[in-house]
């Protein structure tokens, strides 16, 4: 075992246990770093917090991403490939430790880390709440102490060599995305995958929502992208009506026509929806919408009516055979009701 080496940081003390291999890594802003990492008191125990082999799962950090733990960045960019390390960190490093181990069991129990946040920083928040609910991060919580931190890295990747998700990129990046998924959107969905086409539309559409929520509501950019946020989600909507989820699409397109009533292709989808769910007053009411708003649509719009009424009388004839049957008149429960025509209009 190499005698403890101090990094040029104040409060941390390295001690290698495995060398690793080749140079030192090139940490460069956006690389992605798995490691395995435990995490132990500085008792005459060696207390065991958190160890990620035994969730069975290596930790991920993105270089230059803010992590919650600062100082595992430090550590991590003065380690090897395969590497192993033993780092004794001072309690100035460690205060906030029982907030990301917190977030950490919560993923490996399967529950949202997410749900009790509230809008403050992670310090604030630690002051906010009683309990973690774990009793020996609450115990961390009261009286921060050192720990120990043995990590054992096992790959080191460069931006371009792993596909980033979206909550990694940064804001500029963000916004230069959400064109390239919301194309790759529309050609999945004229290619009839219209599952992997709502998941870029989805995809699209939280790095919009996360973007807004750094404006004022209301003002300019802020809406700017609140309309580039719902023509996302009239394409997503009608992803969901090629998938029948017509409940769905109900709920999405009268969020929208809450906030803002006169977009006419939310009453359309939302028309669309409404037949399929047999609501006739509802569907004619928002394609009488669409006409009053577009009087341009007047032929798309008649179409559906006409449509609807076919349905209808077919939906009536369905029933009276029915109920000839269940009177012992003969006959069949009658055919199956007609689909809507595959014609969706194509996503904007």
């Amino acid at each position: 075992m190499d005698a403890a080496l101090l990094l040029n940081v104040e409060g941390i003390k390295k001690t290698i246990l495995h060398g690793g291999l080749g140079e030192l890594p090139n940490f460069i802003t956006g690389s992605r770093v798995t490691f395995h990492f435990r995490t132990m008191k500085c008792d005459e125990e060696r207390t065991v917090i958190d160890d990620s082999k035994q969730v069975g799962q290596p930790m991920h950090i993105i270089i230059g991403n803010m992590f919650k733990l600062e100082v595992w960045e430090v550590l991590l960019t003065s380690m090897r490939v395969n590497e192993v390390a033993e780092f004794w960190c001072d309690t100035i490093h460690t205060g906030v430790y029982p907030i990301l181990s917190q977030s950490l069991r919560q993923i490996a129990e399967g529950k949202d880390p997410t749900k009790w946040h509230t809008h403050t920083c992670g310090l604030a928040n630690m002051f906010t709440y009683h309990t973690l609910g774990y009793e020996d991060l609450d115990e961390l919580q009261k009286e921060p102490q050192p720990l120990i931190f043995i990590i054992e890295l096992l790959q080191v990747e460069a931006p371009s060599e792993y596909q980033r998700e979206t909550w990694n990129l940064s804001n500029t990046e963000k916004m230069q995305v959400v064109p390239i998924l919301h194309g790759e959107g529309n050609r999945l969905f004229k290619l009839g995958r219209h599952e992997e086409a709502s998941t870029k539309y989805q995809e699209a559409i939280v790095c919009l929502r996360n973007l807004q929520t750094k404006e004022k509501p209301w003002e300019a950019q802020w809406l700017k992208l609140e309309k580039m946020i719902n023509t996302l989600i009239l394409n997503y909507c009608q992803c969901l009506l090629k998938r029948e989820e017509y409940y769905e699409v109900l709920e999405h397109t009268s969020d929208i026509l809450r906030h803002h009533p006169g977009i006419v292709k939310a009453y359309y989808v939302r028309a669309r929806a409404h037949m399929e769910v047999w609501n006739e007053a509802e569907a004619k009411a928002d394609l009488e919408k669409v006409l009053e708003l577009e009087p341009a649509m007047r032929k798309a719009v008649h179409r559906e009516l006409r449509l609807l009424e076919s349905r209808l009388e077919e939906k009536r004839e369905e029933e009276r055979l029915r109920c000839r049957s269940m009177l012992g008149s003969g006959g069949g429960a009658g055919p199956p009701r007609s689909r809507l025509p595959p014609g969706n209009p194509p996503p904007c």
